[in-house]
């Protein structure tokens, strides 16, 4: 069995072989998302920690979150879900697609690792090196985060900067708030507030002019009513 093993705070991975046979009987029955001890792999793993986040059988097929099997079944998936890339199929078109169950199994070719507590001793290319991150954030609540700024610093001087053929490059700064932007919330709140203010108006005009109908209708029934009753008053007088 192949075990992934990555190290996010070192930004760094690298692929073990394990050809202990116990060691791996040990991790049967291990679900993605579980948490064990190092020490069940052999002593070179001894005081670490890890979680399993996925894995594939003997075949390539991966293992899915939630599917509580140690065997592979079919699933009706959308784009984008393990087992089905995003770039086939039409956009909101599900196919069934073979998946692997999320209990680790005899028939497990490969396991990714992520380390949550470091051991005693280095691992070679995972623990003992650091891999530099190659882009800085993007987003500007990160990068106020990265450098503890406030709500007076200007961010654009803080984006990180890298060299490409002689020229450098910085990527655009994601919800970034400026007086143009504070400017455009103030127009679009007083254009709502103007249209809320409209809107009352035009509604208490419209139950106006049909209190004012009711009103007129409601006199110009109770005419009607006295005219009629007046003739058949004058009717009845005359047939005496």
């Amino acid at each position: 069995m192949k075990l992934n093993i990555a190290f996010p705070e070192a930004g760094t991975q690298k692929t073990f072989e394990l050809d202990d046979d116990k060691a791996v009987q040990r991790l049967v029955d291990k679900r993605v998302s579980q948490e064990f001890e190092g020490e069940i792999l052999g002593e070179k793993y001894e005081g670490y920690v890890f979680v399993i986040t996925g894995g594939s059988d003997k075949q390539g097929f991966p293992m899915k979150q939630g599917v509580l099997l140690n065997t592979r079944v079919k699933l009706l998936l959308a784009r984008g879900a393990v087992g089905y890339q995003a770039w086939r199929g039409r956009a909101g078109e599900r196919n069934r697609k073979s998946v692997r169950g999320c209990i680790v199994g005899s028939d497990i070719a490969a396991l990714n690792l992520i380390i949550k507590k470091k051991g005693k001793e280095e691992l070679e290319g995972v623990t003992d090196s650091q891999v530099p991150r190659r882009l800085g954030p993007k987003r500007a609540s990160h990068i106020k985060k990265l450098f503890d700024l406030g709500a007076e610093d200007d961010v654009r001087k803080y984006v990180i900067r890298r060299e490409v053929k002689g020229h450098s490059k910085a990527p655009k700064i994601q919800r970034l708030v400026t007086p143009v932007t504070r400017q455009r919330r103030r127009r679009r709140s007083a254009a709502l507030k103007q249209r809320r203010e409209g809107n009352k108006q035009a509604r208490e005009v419209y139950f106006t002019t049909i209190l004012r109908r009711r009103q007129v209708a409601t006199l110009r029934k109770k005419a009607k009513d006295a005219r009629k009753a007046a003739v058949q008053t004058k009717k009845a007088q005359q047939s005496k």
